[in-house]
């Protein structure tokens, strides 16, 4: 385990009741505002940066190699806080359906000085990482960050957020929740917080909502990331309490539902919460399917998507017709299988 973070998260971020969508008394709904992690862009990849900027930099790296969807929100994060703590930062990137939102993260991370490389489906992604990450050889000295920031290492602060959370029920700033609901696109985030959950003595069930393709990999991942940060935490393995619910997914990776749309409706009218198809609109929806069925009686809905503006993140931004051609063919305008993949989460 790194001895070294950079700190970037301003913790502990806020819980707010959303009284409007209680179930007649019988199941009421928390959010943890994890949308708030950073002034200038915030959501859950901000805790997994600190420690795998750290590791990076204890390694002695000069950049960082990473991968995503086009429109990643984890590649933007790793470009914004990887240049401001002094590394390149490249990124190998697939296609992904068009919304505006993942235009503007694509002009983002090329204002932001993100060097991209990208691949026509998922299944390419591991060779073009591994000749990225030997570009130049020993003298470039490289830092692969997985998808999503996924790895032990990227979810042991989620560990951290748990324990937070616990500190927070504890001191009356929220009951504790029977469930909580996070998308889950590659399993670190959730795996972390079950381990968190139980080193804080919370019996809190996490429900790890499915964004990406093949469910069954997410689960696997999901549960050995919270085996994994469980053990280093000292934690017991039989304490861990995480389920992943495949009922929102649709279609696949980044592919709007009906539910999700809905969902995003309620949020913005009622909790004024800004969600995005991919990952928030789907956890959203399963939240607000569990304080409907009154399935629960404290729901909590962790928000992992930054609301910072993106207006400064895109100063000096090009303009879409301006993306290199190869980079804008990503950017998928009719509905396609996308490869199977383990996203981001």
């Amino acid at each position: 385990m790194t001895k070294t973070r950079v700190p970037l998260a301003e913790t502990p971020t806020p819980v707010e009741r959303i009284a409007s969508l209680d179930a007649g008394g019988a199941s009421e709904l928390w959010v943890k505002r994890d949308d708030r992690t950073h002034a200038a862009y915030g959501g859950n990849k901000v805790r997994k940066l600190e420690t795998l900027l750290g590791d990076a930099r204890e390694r002695g790296a000069r950049r960082l190699v990473t991968v995503g969807a086009v429109g990643s929100h984890h590649v933007l994060a790793t470009t914004y806080f990887g240049t401001r703590a002094g590394f390149e930062v490249e990124a190998v990137l697939v296609p992904q359906p068009r919304t505006e939102h993942v235009v503007e993260v694509l002009r983002a991370d090329l204002a932001l000085g993100l060097r991209a490389f990208p691949v026509g489906s998922w299944g390419a992604a591991p060779w073009a990482m591994a000749a990225r990450a030997y570009a130049g050889g020993a003298a470039e000295k490289a830092r692969v960050i997985p998808v999503g920031g996924s790895s032990v290492l990227g979810s042991m602060p989620y560990v951290d957020a748990g324990l937070e959370l616990a500190t927070q029920v504890r001191a009356g700033e929220l009951p504790e929740p029977d469930v909580c609901v996070v998308a889950v696109g590659s399993g670190g985030t959730a795996g972390g917080l079950a381990a968190g959950f139980a080193a804080g003595g919370l019996r809190t069930t996490v429900v790890g909502v499915c964004v990406s393709t093949p469910p069954w990999a997410l689960t696997m991942l999901t549960h050995h990331f919270a085996r994994a940060c469980a053990r280093r935490h000292g934690v017991q393995r039989g304490r861990l309490r995480v389920v992943i619910d495949r009922r929102f997914l649709g279609p696949g990776y980044a592919h709007p539902t009906p539910e999700g749309a809905e969902a995003t409706s309620v949020a913005a009218d009622l909790a004024g919460l800004p969600l995005d198809p991919t990952y928030t609109a789907k956890a959203f929806a399963c939240a607000l399917w569990f304080v409907r069925a009154r399935r629960a009686r404290h729901v909590l809905y962790w928000h992992t998507l930054s609301s910072a503006p993106m207006t400064p993140l895109l100063e000096g931004a090009p303009p879409e017709d301006e993306i290199p051609a190869p980079l804008r063919a990503l950017i998928l305008n009719k509905p396609v299988a996308i490869a199977r993949h383990a996203g981001e989460g």
